[in-house]
């Protein structure tokens, strides 16, 4: 291992991984063809039961690839995927990056006019959809109103297994639609009736874009983060790099998390591919059939969100299952409280960890060891090959030391080109060092002692009460503590008088109470008076959240406003 001297987690780096190792560039669809030319008996995806080997995954990727070429998709067209988790996204995935398109990911949950603005913005004249009334819906009436112009649609009857397949038309009517086979619509099964012969592209991987990944839009429209092939690649060999104990054609990854999402297409589809291993695919999340699946599917590594692992060490039927398959866990997307971590462990036998990343940078930036000190509440330690830095939250220029708060900041061969045709915004993010575009995160925090980053809360998120600065998540910490507390979430709304005061939202775990009066005694020692909410609301149905899982913030403070304050 050589990490350079003057880093401060250089003492605390993990002898098994090395933080300077060589990473070369590379088409991302490699490591797709690497691991059909070793494997190519390997069972590479089984959904819902219907299984497909990596050889013949590589021939419906070709086939595609064909198809695609077929419809006049060329080098840096934009194909996008409105797909939740199936084998049609993956085969899709790899098609266009082969012929030198660029995916745009959909969320399928997006309304119709966001998924119209973000069609219109990326460009897109090719999509893939299913052929269910959620996502196809969406796109017909883009034709010929947008740049939109053909639609792939692939049944969901044929990548069942039987006798599913057969059941389903009928058991799901009002589920299916019924696509017309024109110029507009193409089916998947049309698409691939061909012979694969599809012409590659010559990609350069520091300039060709593999995706553009839309940002959440959590203030204005979400924008467009340019992830080259290079970005991808080495954050996939990053990211693989973090777990060395992983095996090489003998891993199995449950995917759970939805692949659109930057963190599931990075962590979960990605590495899984590099490991040349199997990915045991699930639409969506179901707690019963993400236990069963475990108890019966036997995977050796599931990364997820906390409220995910949250959920399944509340499982009231867990004591019939056996998860004690798993090996490795990757926490993302939110802070993992202590507990969780502690508490899945103790269930599974695994190694959970948490890490940080963003959209922006492909998205892993940091990880705790998993060999390792894992510091409570830490995001850990920056992945091989990045450097973290805090700047102040003044001038955004001068760097801090150890132990003082202010913007994480990141550089590293992650890290995204900018945002698709926003200049601007590009511009707002990034400062040019000697050493390198420096990306702003947007997210508060401090490195420690032995170079453990700890994330304070999102600049935007801060709540500015008579003058003072609360974050958020601190308080959300402090009332994690609290053993009947299952979630929460606390964000500041308007006041007259403070500029903002704080509310906390909360659900009580099942068989619990709580008032105001004694959640207020229990934080007395914990927070400070002006950290205190002055609004609780307990809720006995579970928080809002993001389609992966994530509370959601943003959307508890929709529906505040939506009823018109507190």
């Amino acid at each position: 291992m050589v990490v350079p001297s003057n880093l401060q987690w250089a003492k605390k780096y993990p002898a098994s991984v090395d933080w300077s190792a060589s990473i070369p560039a590379r088409p991302l669809y490699e490591i797709f063809d690497d691991a059909a030319r070793d494997y190519p008996a390997n069972i590479f995806i089984d959904f819902l039961g219907k299984t497909y080997t990596y050889a013949e995954s590589a021939t419906l990727i070709a086939q595609s690839a064909r198809g695609l070429q077929n419809l006049g998709v060329r080098k840096s067209d934009r194909v996008g995927l409105l797909l939740p988790n199936s084998p049609y996204f993956v085969f899709l995935y790899f098609a266009a990056l082969k012929i030198g398109a660029t995916i745009v990911n959909f969320n399928p949950l997006y309304a119709p006019k966001e998924i119209e603005k973000q069609v219109k913005d990326s460009g897109c004249r090719v999509m893939a959809t299913l052929d269910m009334p959620l996502t196809y819906d969406k796109l017909k009436p883009l034709i010929g109103t947008t740049c939109l112009d053909q639609i792939i649609v692939g049944r969901m009857q044929d990548i069942l297994p039987f006798p599913l397949s057969l059941l389903y038309p009928f058991v799901k009517t009002r589920d299916v639609v019924r696509v017309p086979d024109d110029a507009h619509n193409i089916s998947f099964a049309r698409l691939t009736d061909n012979d694969g012969a599809f012409t590659p592209a010559q990609i350069d991987p520091q300039k060709d874009l593999a995706v553009l990944q839309y940002t959440g839009g959590t203030t204005g429209l979400p924008k467009g983060a340019m992830l080259t092939h290079a970005n991808l690649s080495i954050n996939t060999v990053q990211s693989r790099n973090l777990f060395p104990g992983v095996v090489r054609g003998k891993e199995s990854m449950l995917g759970v998390l939805p692949f659109f999402h930057v963190f599931a297409m990075t962590a979960v589809l990605n590495v899984t591919v590099l490991l040349a291993s199997k990915i045991i695919m699930l639409p969506r999340f179901d707690l019963d059939q993400v236990v069963k699946t475990i108890h019966k599917k036997r995977p050796t590594l599931f990364p997820a969100v906390p409220t995910i692992y949250t959920a399944i060490n509340h499982y009231k039927k867990l004591a019939r299952y056996n998860l004690r398959c798993i090996k490795y866990c990757f926490s993302g997307g939110a802070p993992l409280p202590l507990e969780v971590k502690h508490d899945f462990e103790r269930l599974t036998g695994c190694v959970l960890v948490e890490g940080y990343g963003l959209s922006e940078t492909s998205p892993v930036v940091s990880c705790n060891p998993v060999d390792g000190e894992n510091k409570d509440g830490s995001i850990g330690l920056p992945a091989p090959g990045t450097i973290i830095e805090i700047v102040s939250l003044d001038d955004k220029k001068t760097l801090l030391p150890q132990g003082e708060t202010g913007e994480v900041c990141i550089r590293g061969p992650q890290v995204m080109q900018g945002y698709w045709h926003q200049p601007e915004e590009t511009a707002n993010v990034f400062d040019e060092t000697p050493d390198g575009p420096r990306l702003h995160t947007g997210d508060v925090g401090y490195m420690d002692a032995d170079g453990y980053t700890f994330i304070v809360d999102r600049i935007k998120d801060m709540i500015a009460a008579g003058g003072f600065k609360i974050y958020p998540r601190n308080v959300e910490e402090a009332i994690y503590q609290n053993p009947n507390v299952e979630e929460c979430v606390v964000a500041g709304l308007p006041d007259p008088y403070r500029g903002q005061t704080v509310k906390a939202w909360i659900k009580c775990r099942a068989g619990c109470t709580l008032t105001s009066d004694e959640l207020k005694a229990f934080l007395k020692d914990k927070l400070s008076p002006i950290e205190m909410p002055k609004h609780f609301e307990f809720r006995s149905e579970p928080l809002p959240k993001t389609l992966i899982g994530k509370l959601s913030r943003k959307l508890i403070l929709e529906q505040e406003s939506a009823r018109g304050g507190q």
